[in-house]
């Protein structure tokens, strides 16, 4: 399965939050098999995957891209507050993913 690279990621966490998510990102790296409840595809994207940590009624997601076969780039995260992941925020990880890869071309 795919390979996270993190870095400093979510620093405007408190505690528990920073917790929860070093250990779903620990879960991405680790697995094989990522339960989808922390790790999924999303649909009708520009090849978006979601990373999803809960903890007690707060939702939060992040959104990233894979670049090859392992390294998973997090590009966006956000709290969420409805069922459906909005457009609006796939829209922001699918531009960052454009230029990324245009950036990474010029290199």
């Amino acid at each position: 399965m795919p390979r996270s690279k993190v870095g400093n990621a979510y620093p405007t966490l408190s505690a528990k939050p920073a917790q929860k998510t070093a250990w779903v990102l620990q879960l991405i790296e680790e697995l094989d098999v990522i339960p989808s409840q922390y790790f999924k595809k999303l649909v009708n994207t520009d090849d978006i995957w979601e990373i999803r940590i809960q903890l007690g009624g707060n939702i939060f997601r992040i959104l990233g891209f894979l670049d090859g076969e392992y390294l998973v780039i997090l590009n966006h995260a956000f709290q969420k507050k409805t069922q459906k992941t909005p457009l609006n925020e796939i829209k922001i990880a699918e531009n960052r993913k454009r230029d990324y890869f245009s950036r990474k071309q010029v290199t």
